[in-house]
């Protein structure tokens, strides 16, 4: 007969329960600090990506400012009073601008600086040349500042291809392409009031400022090409390439127009100033146009980094309570511990199972080898009726 062993259950050990936490916490700790070096660094992109968008608003106010200035430029050489109501109602309007972000850029010393020289030009007309230097010494400053606006903004540094060309465009060749313009027909006009003495100056000049002028409206030009032929994203429609087109053919006529001729060493100022009046009014459409489209591309680029900033939070997320999932189910857990195994009672045996610790043995009478317990005494005359029956 087998007689089964008591099962006494033994505490799990601490350890044991503390190693599916400990793993949890050491994986959990790596996630989390890529989950946050990922969205600092996508953080990171999205203020470079706001930066720009100042940038773009402030060469937004600057666009008119420029050719107000060439306007009044042309006005004050031709020996017309200057116009000088749009001019300061651009400056007004950029002045707001830089009030409210020149700061962040940088801007606002320079700003002042140009805002100095533009309200201390006479408003009456100056003499033809000198009202040709003063204007030039303000037109390098928002030349300058254009640069300035760029660099600061980050605009010059943009990693997209689309928006690289954009900004280029109409950030640096335009208002050069319309400084430069502006200056080709003032010196036209300039040279038929000199003297046959500086005619080689003069034609050196219009030479020099002819170059000036048609390179930057060029590179504009390639620039939208690039544009339109290597970028998928950028929406140029029939609202960007119809002034496009108007602009290019108008480049092309100033540079047949800007030509001196071959015996008086003069240019046809009429024909060069309407080939350069169409070339800025297409750049005037032009300007808020590729603006639009290069803040369009910017905002593109930040909803794209706040959808993938929303992701990685919502991955780290997962991970993370897959792991606090882990580590509890381990510390819940627990293991069955027992210090043997318990064997099956036999079952071909009629013998009661013997309580632990009970001796066994037979019960001595006439006829009966029953077993008793030991210890419970034996009665003789309590069998007595039964053997009697028997």
């Amino acid at each position: 007969m087998t007689v089964p062993a008591s099962r006494v259950r033994r505490r799990p050990r601490t350890p044991g329960r503390m190693l599916p936490l400990l793993l949890a916490t050491a994986l959990l700790l790596p996630v989390a600090f890529l989950v946050v070096r990922a969205h600092q660094y996508i953080d990171a992109d999205r203020e470079v990506l706001e930066r720009e968008r100042l940038g773009v608003e402030y060469l937004r106010a600057l666009g008119p400012v420029t050719e107000a200035l060439v306007d009044a430029q042309s006005a004050a050489v031709a020996d017309r009073q200057p116009p000088r109501e749009n001019l300061q109602q651009a400056v007004e309007r950029a002045a707001v601008v830089d009030a409210r972000i020149g700061g962040e850029l940088g801007t606002s010393e320079r700003w002042a600086g140009i805002r100095a020289k533009l309200e201390a030009l006479p408003e009456r007309s100056l003499a033809p040349e000198a009202a040709f230097s003063a204007y030039r010494e303000v037109t390098d400053l928002l030349l300058a500042l254009h640069g300035k606006v760029r660099e600061t903004s980050g605009l010059i540094r943009d990693s997209g291809a689309a928006s690289y060309f954009l900004q280029d465009g109409v950030g640096e060749e335009m208002p050069e392409a319309t400084v430069a313009a502006g200056r080709l027909i003032d010196v036209a006009v300039l040279a038929e009031q000199r003297p046959a003495t500086e005619r080689m100056r003069t034609l050196s000049e219009l030479a020099t400022l002819r170059l000036a002028a048609l390179q930057p409206a060029n590179d504009l030009v390639n620039n939208l090409r690039a544009v339109v032929d290597s970028s998928a994203s950028a929406d140029l429609g029939p609202s960007v390439l119809t002034p496009f087109d108007a602009f290019q053919r108008a480049v092309e006529a100033m540079a047949i127009h800007a030509q001196p001729d071959n015996r008086t060493g003069t240019v046809d100022v009429v024909r060069l100033t309407s080939a350069r009046d169409d070339a800025q009014r297409a750049s005037t459409q032009l300007q808020p146009i590729l603006l639009d489209e290069i803040d369009r591309l910017l905002v593109e680029r930040i909803d794209q980094l706040d959808r993938d900033d929303l992701l990685t939070m919502a991955a780290g997320g997962v991970a993370g309570l897959l792991l606090v999932a882990l580590a509890a189910s381990g510390w819940l857990s627990r293991p069955r511990d027992i210090t043997g195994s318990p064997q099956a009672p036999d079952t071909e045996s009629d013998e009661p199972e013997q309580p632990v610790g009970t001796r066994w043995e037979p019960i001595r009478s006439t006829g009966d080898r029953a077993l008793e317990p030991v210890g419970h005494g034996h009665d003789p005359d309590r069998w007595r009726p039964f053997d009697a029956a028997r």
